[in-house]
């Protein structure tokens, strides 16, 4: 164990009320692609690009293409949870931790067993008719041809947050009274560049700020505590008392 890894050790130990605010690299562990590094799926070459596709104005005008992209690359059923899901899921069994945040869609934290998580962006789990509001799951997602139908006739859209689609605000305020409330925030797997969900590390008034990421980002001189390293590796270092 690594002095940081020690000193985070500590932090969770004299902690009561941690919150934890993850992005993509929290999943990349489990083998789901992120979007901005050098192999992520931003940097890959498709008929379109990918910041192009997943939006709302190309999912409405070109459906078919949207679900193309979609199914094969925003839907990994095969992954499962790995060290960093586990042990969040064990900090809130244990009573340490209030909150699990993400920008992920994947539903790995609940597959891990965490029961509060704030999924800012939805998840590829949820699917609803946009004319009459019928529930879809995924696996009608993946076994639809072109865009999926609902049996009114109206599209099935996944209940994810594409570009220029707001958030879903009940569940940003909840993410928000949880931060506020909190003495310890671990950030970890997330560039911080994605707004409004970038913005939340900012309503954090307590003790101690924790950063895990394999990157830089713009707020590390902000933080207590920096480790540059997969989170899954360093969480899977902490013994929840």
């Amino acid at each position: 164990m690594t002095k940081k890894v020690e000193t985070l050790q500590k932090i969770i130990n004299d902690s009561e009320n941690i919150v934890f605010f993850g992005g993509r690299g929290v999943s990349t562990e489990s083998g789901i692609p992120d979007f901005r590094s050098k192999d992520g799926i931003y940097n890959q070459k498709y008929k379109y690009p990918p910041e192009i596709i997943i939006s709302h104005d190309f999912f409405m005008n070109s459906p078919k293409d949207f679900f193309d992209f979609y199914k094969e690359k925003m839907i990994v059923l095969s992954a499962k949870p790995n060290a960093a899901h586990y042990k969040l899921a064990e900090m809130e069994d244990k009573g340490k931790l209030s909150a699990v945040i993400t920008q992920n869609i994947d539903g790995l934290h609940q597959l891990a067993g965490s029961k509060r998580v704030y999924e800012l962006h939805g998840s590829v789990h949820r699917n609803y008719c946009m004319n009459c509001g019928k529930f879809y799951d995924v696996e009608y997602i993946l076994n639809s041809n072109d865009a999926p139908k609902c049996i009114c006739g109206g599209i099935v859209k996944p209940d994810v947050v594409l570009y220029d689609e707001d958030l879903n605000m009940h569940i940003f305020n909840r993410a928000i009274n949880a931060i506020e409330n909190a003495d310890t925030m671990i950030v970890a797997g997330t560039s911080l560049t994605v707004y409004p969900a970038a913005n939340l590390v900012h309503y954090f008034n307590g003790d101690n700020l924790v950063l895990i990421n394999r990157d830089k980002t713009g707020i590390d001189s902000n933080a207590d505590l920096v480790i540059y390293e997969d989170v899954g590796k360093v969480l899977s270092q902490i013994k929840i008392k």
